[in-house]
């Protein structure tokens, strides 16, 4: 029996990871926001997950399956979205260098994604020592 295999601990698990990715775009993002013609990129997963669940649209209940000899709920399929990086080659910042980094903007969601990311680790920490009090009494 392994302890931190349980639902919510991957989930906790899995948002860090999130935050990790998105840490990496954004710091891309303003490290290029002086250069020629780059274009910034964005993580996409909670609106992926959102679609997948069905809560921005009016589409049934559906299961994922993880093994084919699940029974089907839906549609089903197999796993979960998984993050998407995207570039927006829409639009232009400073036409002079055709760049689209706002680097308040990239600034502003660096700090929101740190907050998340802080977030999730204290929660993780907070489960571990609630199964370390549960295991050891102390």
């Amino acid at each position: 029996m392994t302890i931190l295999n349980g639902a919510s601990f991957k989930r906790m698990e899995a948002a860090l990871f999130a935050t990790e990715a998105r840490q990496r775009v954004i710091a891309n993002n303003i490290a290029n926001a002086e250069t020629p013609n780059f274009k910034r990129s964005e993580i996409l997963f909670e609106e992926l997950i959102e679609n997948a669940m069905g809560v921005n649209t009016n589409k049934r209940l559906e299961g994922f399956k993880t093994n084919e000899r699940h029974i089907t709920i839906g549609k089903g399929s197999l796993g979960l979205p998984r993050a998407q990086i995207v570039t927006d080659h829409t639009t232009a910042m400073n036409p002079l260098t055709n760049n689209n980094v706002d680097i308040e903007t990239e600034m502003a969601l660096l700090a929101k994604n740190q907050l998340n990311n802080q977030l999730y680790a204290n929660q993780i920490t907070h489960e571990i020592m609630m199964k370390k009090l549960a295991i050891t009494g102390r």
